[in-house]
C-alpha cells in the first residue's frame, strides 16, 4: 500500500475510534504493516500538524489536526465517493482551474479534486480575477466527465452551486442564497463564486472543470473595498472561524450525491433546487448584457441554465450571459430593453 494510502487509513481508523485509543497491534493488523512502520507514518502525520498521543499499553489517540487541506485528510473522510477519489493539493499555484484543465487533457480520472492554499492567478467569470489570499479560504476545482453534449455543460455550474449551498448549511448552519449565474450570497454579499470550464469535441464533453472559490475565514480587513460586488466570508457572517477541511469534504460529498442524481434524472431536480434557493425569483432585476441592459421580473432558469424574464406582451426573455442587479418592487413592470 502506498504511504499516502496508509496515512489515509490511519486517519480513518482514528476517527472511527471516536477519540479513544487504538492499539499499535490493531493498527499494524488493519494496515498490514509492521508496528515500526505504523510509528513512522504517525511521525509523518505529526510533522504535518496532527496531534497524536501515544500511551504505553493503550496505543495511539488522535487529539486534533491542522486546518490544512491535505490529500490524506480528504480521502480518509470520503470513502467510496466518486468526487475526491483522487486529491491533489498545492501550497501555491497559478489557478486550480488552469491546473485541472491541464490534468484533464492528460487523462486525469473523473472525480479528481484540486485544492490550493493560495492562488496567484485565481480566475473569475468574464476574465475577472479572484482574490486568493493564503490559508483562509477554499480554492478548489473538480474534474468531471459527464456523458453530455457541450451545450448542456452550463448545467454543471448550477449543480456545483447547490453542492456548496448544502455544504455551508451542513458545516456552518448558514444559509447562502444563489445569484444567477454563478455566485453565492450571504446577507446580500458575495461569499462564493463558481467558474466552470470545458474541454469538448463538437458533439461531446471530454471534461468539465468546476472551479469553486469560497471565502471561509477572511477578516473584514482582508476584503478590498474596491471589489465590483460587496463581499463577505463565512467567518464574518457566522461570527467564528470554520474548518476548511470540513467544508471541502462536505462539498465533495454533496457534489457526489448531486452528480449521481443528475446522471440518473437529468437537470430538472437540480434546476428546481437552485430556484428554491434563489431570492430573485419573482423579483424585478436589471441585467447588463452585451447588447445593453434588460429589465424585468425573474421567472427562473431553463434547462440550459439561461435566465428567464417575463417579457412584453406576456413573452419570455431568455438571457444566456450577463450581470444581475435587483431593482424595486413595481408590480406592473415587464421586461424592457435599453441600449
Amino acid at each position: 500500500m502506498p504511504a499516502t494510502d496508509v496515512r489515509q487509513q490511519l486517519l480513518r481508523l482514528f476517527r472511527e475510534a471516536g477519540g479513544q485509543h487504538v492499539s499499535g497491534a490493531r493498527l499494524s493488523r488493519e494496515l498490514g504493516i509492521s508496528r515500526a512502520a505504523v510509528w513512522k507514518q504517525i511521525e509523518l502525520l505529526r510533522a504535518r500538524g496532527y496531534r497524536i498521543e501515544a500511551e504505553r499499553s493503550r496505543g495511539y489517540r488522535l487529539l486534533g489536526g491542522p486546518d490544512r487541506v491535505t490529500p490524506e485528510e480528504i480521502r480518509s473522510r470520503l470513502g467510496e465517493s466518486l468526487v475526491g477519489r483522487r486529491v491533489v493539493c498545492f501550497e501555491r499555484t497559478d489557478s486550480t482551474n488552469l491546473q485541472a484543465l491541464r490534468l484533464a487533457e492528460q487523462g486525469a480520472e473523473e472525480g479528481t479534486v484540486l485544492i490550493a492554499e493560495a492562488q496567484d492567478a485565481g480566475k473569475g467569470r468574464l476574465g475577472r480575477s479572484w482574490l486568493s489570499p493564503p490559508g483562509v479560504n477554499l480554492y478548489t476545482s473538480i474534474i468531471l466527465r459527464p456523458e453530455i453534449p457541450p451545450w448542456d455543460a452550463p448545467q454543471m455550474t448550477f449543480l456545483a452551486a447547490m453542492a456548496v449551498v448544502r455544504a455551508v448549511e451542513e458545516v456552518c448552519a448558514l444559509s447562502p442564497r444563489v445569484k444567477w449565474p454563478n455566485d453565492l450570497l450571504l446577507g446580500g454579499r458575495k461569499v462564493a463564486g463558481l467558474l466552470s470550464e470545458l474541454s469538448a469535441d463538437m458533439d461531446r464533453v471530454r471534461a468539465v472543470v468546476l472551479g469553486i472559490g469560497l471565502n471561509v475565514n477572511m477578516s473584514p480587513e482582508q476584503i478590498p473595498s474596491t471589489l465590483r460586488y460587496p463581499a463577505t466570508s463565512l467567518a464574518i457572517e457566522g461570527g467564528r472561524n470554520y474548518s476548511r477541511i470540513d467544508l471541502a469534504c462536505a462539498i465533495c460529498r454533496h457534489l457526489d450525491a448531486l452528480y449521481r442524481l443528475y446522471r440518473e434524472r437529468g437537470f430538472e431536480p437540480v434546476r428546481l433546487a437552485w430556484e428554491a434557493n434563489c431570492d430573485l425569483i419573482g423579483r424585478r432585476v436589471e441585467v447588463s448584457c452585451g447588447e445593453g441592459t434588460l429589465r424585468g421580473r425573474v421567472r427562473g432558469i431553463d434547462g440550459d441554465g439561461a435566465l428567464l424574464l417575463d417579457g412584453p406582451g406576456g413573452g419570455v426573455e431568455r438571457i444566456l450571459a450577463g450581470d444581475v442587479r435587483p431593482l424595486g418592487t413595481d408590480p406592473g413592470e415587464q421586461a424592457t430593453k435599453e441600449h
